[in-house]
């Protein structure tokens, strides 16, 4: 499988200091950023965009961006060229699942899908991906609590996408969450409030990474 690596989610980052509280976190270790994408329609919140990513591609790092976002297919080409290293659609927010996912591909991205709490597995049969994403809280809001039933939806998840594909999870992720998600087939960690929200996000990193054996 993949090795497993914490990908820490700027949605809860101060963003008047952005830049040094990623950079910050790199040093201690992090090879991937994730960036959340939220339009106000597929999840009630609104986010950041390509210029956000563009902001950061200079870091050196792989750019794990979320697009909570309905019709993700219209967007793709605006974050290719905006530096993103991986591009996640939800498989509920677009009737071209397949089509969206190949555009992603064709354009030298890595792709993922995404499925909701409420969304069965069979969303991944059939679909060639990068990235499989088992949200484990309702999308759209940091600081949620993790979902327990999560746990066997990360182990089905599994045995659809093989050992070769990365498994991310996504809600409530912090260092008592990181380790059974392991031990169910998670590879990539998101984790947000659990790390920026801290008084010292390095150290919370660095427990997280610690627990998923990253």
């Amino acid at each position: 499988m993949p090795a497993p690596r914490i990908t820490p989610s700027i949605l809860s980052a101060d963003f008047g200091r952005i830049r040094e509280q990623v950079g910050e976190i790199i040093d201690a270790g992090a090879s991937v950023i994730h960036i959340d994408v939220m339009d106000g329609h597929f999840v009630p919140p609104l986010s950041m965009g390509p210029p956000v990513v563009s902001a950061l591609r200079e870091l050196g790092v792989m750019l794990d961006v979320h697009l909570m976002i309905e019709r993700p297919e219209r967007q793709i080409d605006d974050f290719v060229k905006a530096g993103a290293g991986q591009i996640t659609i939800h498989a509920e927010a677009t009737p071209h699942v397949h089509y969206t996912l190949a555009a992603i591909r064709d354009a030298g991205c890595l792709a993922g899908l995404a499925i909701n709490p409420g969304t069965p597995v069979g969303a991944f049969d059939g679909v060639e991906l990068d990235c499989a994403l088992v949200m484990t809280v309702n999308p759209g809001w940091g600081g949620q609590k993790f979902i327990p039933t999560s746990l066997e939806k990360v182990r089905r998840v599994r045995e659809i996408v093989g050992p070769d594909v990365d498994l991310e999870v996504d809600g409530g992720v912090d260092a008592e969450t990181a380790g059974p998600c392991a031990e169910a087939g998670a590879t990539l960690f998101v984790a947000g409030s659990a790390i920026f929200g801290q008084d010292d996000p390095v150290a919370a990193y660095k427990a997280i990474a610690a627990a998923a054996g990253a």
